[in-house]
């Protein structure tokens, strides 16, 4: 990884592909710490420089491994830690979760203690709580980065028109941008491009995906079985009944996809997994995308994807399997629709 971009309208430069740590520390199917060793120090040979975990992950054991390796490869000054609040749970203390400014500050305080450090480089909401007012999440970002604790702020698993509305009143208060959103992305998993993607792009806020694989889904290890996945892996082990909102339950429209990617991959020589990778990191929008390895060995398969060139016709197959229905008022806006409807009256360019 030579490549490197920047972070929505700040001056931070992160690398194409970022280390997700929330499999660190995790039982069943995370990496122990003498794996998650070889991993991180696999990641920043290849020149990655973007690490990300959160105060929840394994009870916070995550947060504990990333910072002991951190400062065991003296790279604080070369990574770009990201770190998220929000699920910061302390039984009895309704005060202890959620995304307003009380919870904020005792899980940022968390975060620096366990990473062993003073600053965080990218520091996000973790998910939308559906109550704290926005202006009170953006103020005190904004004070946390006068404050010197945090350089650039992002929202994870927000709706579009959340993050459109805090960085509006960003640019009205004068305080810290929204440098960037963490989404859900992949081939099999593509809504963000109706709303997300285009209010990014409009408002100087770089993508970050998480899950690029869908969970396992398009490593190409899972076969169908009664309509589930079927394999060894997070998707395959019961009581797997698609019912969680993280892991929906998989579409025939995704079984063809998983399809179409097996058969490209067989053309090419290389991975499913290193395929699916390719893709989500050349759409627009898209500045890094977060990978969760559990092997060293799988970490370098999937930085591998960064060398795939695909052909325009493969790519269009793959393209075409899962693009977003447009229904209205989205419909409406399609180029094809508008060139139908305004042909003889302008020409309508990208």
């Amino acid at each position: 990884m030579n490549t490197y971009h920047l972070l929505g309208r700040t001056g931070l430069r992160v690398s194409p592909i970022g280390l997700g740590a929330m499999t660190f520390g995790q039982h069943g199917w995370g990496a122990d710490e003498t794996t998650a060793r070889e991993i991180f120090t696999e990641y920043l040979d290849a020149g990655g420089n973007l690490v990300d975990t959160a105060v929840s992950y394994a009870q916070g054991r995550s947060e504990e491994m990333v910072g002991k390796l951190i400062a065991e490869t003296k790279s604080r000054d070369r990574v770009v830690l990201s770190t998220k609040f929000s699920s910061f749970t302390e039984p009895g203390n309704p005060n202890a979760i959620g995304n307003g400014r009380k919870n904020m500050l005792a899980a940022l305080d968390t975060s620096l203690r366990r990473l062993g450090t003073d600053y965080i480089d990218l520091y996000w909401l973790h998910m939308w709580d559906t109550v704290t007012p926005v202006e009170e999440v953006m103020s005190t970002f904004d004070a946390l980065v006068r404050g010197g604790k945090v350089r650039a702020i992002g929202l994870s698993d927000v709706p579009a028109w959340y993050a459109a509305k805090a960085q509006m009143l960003a640019r009205a208060h004068g305080w810290e941008p929204v440098a960037a959103m963490q989404l859900e992305y992949s081939l099999a998993q593509r809504g963000i491009e109706r709303e997300h993607v285009p209010a990014a792009q409009d408002l100087g806020i770089g993508i970050i995906p998480w899950s690029p694989l869908s969970s396992g889904f398009l490593t190409g290890k899972y076969n169908r079985v009664d309509g589930i996945p079927a394999g060894s892996g997070r998707l395959g082990v019961p009581p797997f009944d698609g019912t969680s909102a993280v892991l929906p339950p998989y579409t025939d429209q995704q079984w063809d996809l998983l399809d179409e990617l097996r058969a490209v991959a067989a053309e090419t020589g290389h991975s499913p997994a290193r395929i699916a990778i390719n893709w989500v990191t050349r759409r627009p929008g898209v500045t890094s995308t977060l990978i969760g390895a559990t092997s060293a060995t799988q970490l370098k398969d999937n930085l591998a994807a960064l060398d795939v060139e695909l052909s325009a016709e493969q790519s269009d197959r793959l393209e075409k399997v899962l693009r977003p229905e447009l229904y209205q008022p989205y419909l409406m806006f399609d180029r094809d629709f508008l060139k139908r409807a305004y042909v003889q009256s302008f020409e309508v360019k990208a």
